[in-house]
């Protein structure tokens, strides 16, 4: 204790004590100045460009700050090369419908396994819960003037209660059409709305007078798979177990979802597009590129993982490893179905994936893609990302609806399983061992801590 100047007793403070004052006051005036330059920066980026914000100068203006998806879910990035496109080995049926040539392809993802029957169920699920908010009245107004339906309302859809089946009775089978008179979904009635823009016809057009509405195609397409096909493609044969129950049991869930014909196909990849589009856009972050089936070219240079002249996606030349195991899912020898561990199908993420981390390449499932099959197609394609494309009509020939298939299948022999054979089938045609999966074309994800 010590006397001031007017004699009255006062406490020291200690320097520990100070120090802290100090550094208290030195924190309060930080945060101070870091809010008022913070306010300045949003309140000149309010103005949406100006002076008070480029002074005059060209600064550009970015779509946004960031990507808004760095990593798709499920997806492996396949990185851009070049590689050998045609068959590695002899071409056994002297066909010619696939030269060797050299071609480039640029970098896109792809997913990991083929589109599960659970994944393809949720796309199901939203056609269905869609049609059925609207029946049931979920629709609010949106501020730009339509119509859209109430989600939060739309997942509260209790399927199977008396009251909402009676509302969405016109989705539910006729009574004649019931066996002991059990309600259920009429499947030709789950119907996607698909839009898409016509790019191909619209780029070949120099009439600019056309309006754009010309390229714009619309069509209803029924979304569930063809479970008859398990009986349907092979004659004289039990399978109906797998017609009854490969779709809609549990212990498939995981399993390549089949039945699904090209259309099919390419109407969930709009909707996944869609899908995430609309929740980006809800967050208010820019939108990504669209979903789709892979080109002929982009699939055989995934499935090879990089091993240009590789007859199969391990890389080796045989289709058993060094103990004898077989090394995907198909028929070996002269039929023994049951020797490669799946009878029909397997699970998607089963077997080793290949040099890109992509599973079941071959095998498995044949996989649809996005290219017309033609027989001379590789003679006069580009050498840069090849592809040829057709959208064809329900009026056009057979023959302009076929679509390459690759991968070969569980019920297939070695021959189909190689990363250069190439067969097709019918665009409107859904099979028990053919599935799809999607790729999506996206910058490569950046890593942690480094900046290209």
């Amino acid at each position: 204790m010590t006397l001031n100047q007017n004699n009255h007793y006062i406490c020291p403070i200690p320097s520990k004590l100070k120090t802290m004052k100090y550094r208290l006051f030195y924190f309060i005036a930080f945060i101070a100045i870091t809010f008022l330059s913070t306010s300045c920066k949003k309140s000149g980026s309010k103005s949406g460009g100006g002076y008070a914000v480029d002074k005059g100068q060209l600064i550009g203006a970015a779509p946004a700050s960031k990507w808004s998806l760095t990593k798709p879910k499920g997806m492996v990035y396949i990185p851009p090369g070049t590689f050998h496109m045609g068959s590695s080995d002899e071409d056994m049926s002297y066909a010619l419908t696939a030269r060797n040539k050299s071609v480039s392809i640029s970098g896109f993802w792809m997913d990991a396994t083929e589109i599960t029957n659970n994944e393809y169920r949720q796309f199901t699920n939203w056609v269905r819960d869609s049609i059925a908010a609207k029946l049931m009245g979920y629709i609010k107004q949106g501020t730009d003037g339509n119509e859209y339906i109430d989600w939060k309302k739309a997942n509260t859809i209790k399927w199977g209660d008396k009251a909402t089946m009676e509302k969405v009775d016109a989705i539910i089978v006729t009574p004649d059409n019931r066996i002991f008179g059990k309600k259920e979904l009429d499947a030709t009635k789950i119907v996607y709305q698909s839009e898409i823009f016509d790019f191909k016809a619209a780029a070949q057009n120099t009439d600019v007078t056309i309006p754009r509405s010309k390229f714009i195609i619309k069509k209803a397409i029924p979304v569930y798979p063809d479970s008859l096909c398990w009986v349907r493609d092979f004659a004289y044969s039990y399978n109906e177990p797998m017609s009854k129950k490969y779709y809609s049991h549990p212990a498939f869930g995981n399993y390549p979802v089949v039945g699904v014909n090209w259309k099919q196909a390419t109407a969930f990849c709009e909707w996944r597009t869609h899908y995430l589009n609309s929740y980006l856009t809800s967050k208010k972050k820019s939108t990504e590129s669209d979903f789709r089936l892979p080109t002929e070219a982009e699939w055989e240079y995934a499935a090879r993982g990089g091993r240009s002249q590789a007859d199969y996606p391990w890389g080796g030349y045989y289709l058993r490893n060094k103990k004898g195991c077989l090394l995907a899912n198909f028929k070996p020898g002269r039929g023994n179905y049951p020797e490669d561990g799946g009878f029909y199908t397997v699970r998607g993420d089963a077997y080793w994936p290949n040099d890109f981390g992509l599973y079941n390449m071959s095998g498995n499932v044949a996989e649809w893609t996005s290219s017309l099959y033609y027989e001379g197609a590789y003679n006069f394609q580009h050498d840069m990302n090849p592809d040829i494309r057709y959208n064809a009509k329900e009026t056009d020939k057979p023959r302009d609806k076929r679509k390459v298939l690759r991968g070969g299948s569980w019920k297939d022999v070695g021959y189909f399983l190689r990363t250069g054979t190439r067969t097709y089938e019918y665009q409107d045609t859904s099979k028990s061992y053919i599935g799809f999966r999607c790729v999506i074309d996206l910058p490569p994800a950046q890593k942690k801590g480094k900046k290209k």
